[in-house]
């Protein structure tokens, strides 16, 4: 789902950093290489990008260690979790809410790369 970049001006700014990625790299890549590329894109868009954020599982007031981590969290509120996959299923959109839930963010960005056309692999979704 692309939303006008008007209504979402950090959204907006991902999207568009993801497409320019995709434009330059095409389909047909592994995740990690997009994920670095689009850090590098988005820190040139004056984004603040931390990769491979820890997603804290806390369960009756008790930190449990899980190795969940998140591709990336842009400007300590939007949540991306990237794919290069054929296509994406239902439990990649509950794992990104997951995500958001778990690290209290409010908004967080589905996208695969694996696509002729980045736009129509766009999940956006808010809690």
């Amino acid at each position: 789902m692309l939303e006008r970049e008007g209504q979402d001006p950090l959204t907006g700014t991902i999207i568009g950093g993801a497409i320019e990625v995709h434009k330059a790299l095409g389909p047909g890549l592994l995740e990690n290489v997009y994920e670095e590329c689009l850090a590098v894109e988005l820190g040139d868009r004056g984004l603040a990008v931390q990769r491979q954020v820890e997603v804290p599982v806390v369960f009756k007031g008790r930190r449990i260690d899980m190795a969940y981590r998140m591709d990336m969290l842009v400007n300590d509120q939007v949540v991306l979790e990237l794919k290069a996959i054929e296509m994406l299923l239902p439990v990649h959109e509950v794992q990104v809410m997951t995500y958001m839930k778990l690290a209290g963010k409010r908004t967080g960005l589905l996208l695969n790369f694996h696509t002729p056309y980045l736009r129509d692999s766009i999940v956006r979704r808010v809690l």
